[in-house]
């Protein structure tokens, strides 16, 4: 499929996404070397919604408690495998409809900067499992070693957007063993989930950590999370964090043991929101806007200095 090609014009930094697959970011290599992890490839994604590289979970992420939920007032009952909803092993809805959609439609591009838009309300499979009128816009933009993603939901009928959807970005760090990379997490507030991975509405503070991945698996949820919360992997002479810059208050942290990644996941909202409530909303003249960005650092071996400062101002668009 058509593949874009963005390149970070003050580094060696590259990033392919394709648009006909559900807008899903593929690849952010630096100097050749891919630092996303790939898992079962694009075809997988394509074919099963076998999720890599940077896809959206949209228009919730993570899991739904049941096959039915009401918000603003309207009543909806999902049909696994039909209106691009798919169930985890448990049977219960997972990572929204939009898995490798291809009714992306491109709007802008240049060398490093891509937008496209979708007509959420204008496809009636769609609207059968999320009755909400709107157009979605991702906005994609490399500068600086800093990848940022904007996403934009504006409502196009009276009805309120529910705000549930979040990010899956599978990040590695090459060359270094999963056991020795370092990961960092802010002060958050854990949410306890029982079997099926869904909050049973027990919480405990976290402190900020700092620890050595090693053998350990996480799959857990947050809330709480500030506005510009910053989450980290280091590893030999590279570091790779998330930026929770803006309409992202809840997280997931995903780390399969058998697989060299790990996933700090933009949240909109906790799991199961849709159903449970407590997510935010957009309106037809109030669009929502939230902005993560994926920020790729050069260290010193061996040294706990950053080696390259790449702060950005405001969202990352319109700034240079």
């Amino acid at each position: 499929m058509p593949e874009v090609t963005l390149r970070d014009p003050s580094s060696s930094l590259v990033a392919r996404y394709v648009p006909d697959a559900g807008m899903i970011g593929v690849s952010l290599t630096d100097s050749g070397v891919e630092l996303l992890g790939q898992r079962r490839g694009l075809d997988a994604y394509r074919g099963a919604g076998k999720t890599m590289g940077i896809p959206i979970l949209y228009p919730w992420g993570n899991r739904l408690g049941e096959n039915t939920y009401t918000a603003e007032g309207i009543a909806v009952t999902l049909v696994p495998g039909e209106n691009g909803v798919r169930t985890d092993p448990a049977g219960l809805p997972i990572h929204g409809v939009l898995a490798a959609y291809p009714g992306w439609r491109v709007t802008a591009k240049s060398a490093h900067e891509l937008t496209a838009q979708l007509d959420f309300g204008a496809d009636p499979r769609l609207l059968a499992s999320f009755p909400y009128p709107h157009v979605l816009e991702l906005a994609v933009r490399l500068q600086r070693r800093t990848l940022t993603v904007r996403t934009t939901v504006t409502a196009t009928s009276d009805r309120c957007v529910p705000l549930c959807f979040g990010f899956h970005p599978y990040l590695q760090v090459p060359e270094v063993p999963r056991g020795e990379w370092t990961i960092e997490t802010p002060p958050l507030r854990q949410l306890t989930t029982d079997e099926r991975g869904l909050p049973t509405g027990a919480t405990a503070r976290q402190p900020r950590r700092s620890q050595r991945l090693g053998d350990q698996a996480f799959d857990d949820g947050y809330d709480h999370v500030d506005e510009g919360a910053i989450f980290a992997v280091s590893g030999g002479d590279r570091r790779i964090e998330v930026h929770f810059e803006r309409g992202y208050p809840a997280a997931q942290i995903f780390a399969p043991p058998s697989e060299d990644v790990v996933c700090f996941e933009p949240m909109a909202a906790p799991t199961d929101a849709l159903r449970r409530g407590g997510y935010q909303r957009a309106h037809r003249d109030n669009p929502a806007v939230a902005v993560f960005s994926i920020q790729v650092q050069r260290v010193e071996t061996g040294s706990v200095r950053r080696g390259m400062p790449v702060a950005v101002r405001g969202d990352g668009f319109g700034d240079a």
